[in-house]
């Protein structure tokens, strides 16, 4: 007789989110990207199909970074001094979505004048994070959401002492926000009721639960996420969001990445290495539920494609 596989029902669901806007809908993106959607955990296609594919982001900066590794700079070249061009590298590479650092260099004009360049130079949907610091990311998030009105860009990051401020733009100017707490899921939940008490619909949330990088503290991270999902999947509200996670940023500060010279020789080859660690990094938390990573390098965005496509297929 076959084997029959037990299958779970739950109760919740993944809200679906959608980010960009086409011209149909307000905006000028060519596309729109929705994610979420799903009502078990990750990629167990035989409960329920997965609705979403999950997407890959490609960070890229106001600024040419000057801490970046020189193995970024391979691949992206002289883009990196130049978002519009680093944009269309980046679409060219694969990206599902754009995501825009400013830095603390950044004027409230500079940050408007890079974002309409990077909206006209690519069509695909935008993220924009602030430089990290919550009056500078106010100073210049506040203009960049009234420039791109309509576009349903997400704006980031939200975090407990600085959220009103973001969530307020945004509410006022079409888009959506991305929640960051640290690795928690309680912190995780208390953000996200503070944004909705605000009055943002919960389809405009995507939540970062932050994450480690391979070797450095990823069971964390994967563990809250994976208790986030099933929290969400068991009826709780404010779990039930899409989740965002940077995998490039936390995969190339680790030492395994950073490191050329002076290691030992059984680390084997800098460069494949580095992508290596971005790579499983990435498809560790893709496998714990997220729906968007963010990554760096172009090798990485290919494989990290390439094994989505065989969990969707699965």
């Amino acid at each position: 007789m076959p084997i029959e596989i037990p299958k779970d029902k739950w109760p919740g669901s993944i809200k679906a989110v959608t980010i960009g806007a086409t011209a149909a809908e307000g905006g000028t993106r060519a596309k729109s990207i929705t994610i979420g959607g799903q009502n078990t955990m990750p990629y167990l296609q035989f409960e329920k199909p997965t609705p979403n594919t999950p997407v890959i982001a490609i960070e890229i900066k106001s600024r040419k970074p000057e801490d970046w590794s020189p193995l970024l700079e391979k691949p992206w070249g002289e883009a990196m001094a130049d978002p519009a061009e680093w944009a269309k590298k980046a679409e060219a590479a694969g990206a599902d979505l754009l995501v825009l650092a400013l830095t603390l260099e950044d004027t409230p004009d500079s940050a408007v004048k890079t974002v309409k360049a990077v909206l006209a130079a690519s069509g695909l949907p935008l993220v924009v994070w602030g430089p990290g610091q919550a009056e500078k990311d106010n100073e210049l998030l506040v203009p960049v959401a009234e420039a791109a009105k309509g576009e349903k860009v997400v704006l980031g990051v939200c975090e407990d002492k600085n959220y009103r401020t973001i969530v307020a733009t945004a509410m006022a100017n079409g888009h959506l926000v991305e929640a960051r707490t640290p690795m928690d899921v309680n912190l995780a939940k208390q953000l996200n009721i503070l944004i909705s008490d605000m009055g943002l619909p919960m389809d405009r949330i995507v939540m970062d639960p932050t994450t480690g990088a391979l070797g450095y503290g990823i069971e964390y991270g994967y563990s809250v996420m994976e208790r986030l999902r099933l929290a969400a999947l068991q009826g709780d509200a404010m779990t039930q969001l899409p989740m965002m996670v940077t995998p490039g940023f936390e995969a190339w500060k680790a030492k395994e990445s950073k490191v050329g010279e002076g290691v030992p020789e059984a680390w084997g080859d800098w460069e494949a290495r580095a992508v290596n660690w971005e790579t499983l990094t990435a498809m560790a938390l893709v496998e714990s539920g997220a729906d968007v990573v963010v990554l760096r390098h172009p090798e990485s965005v290919k494989r990290v494609k390439a094994a989505i496509g065989e969990l969707m297929a699965a």
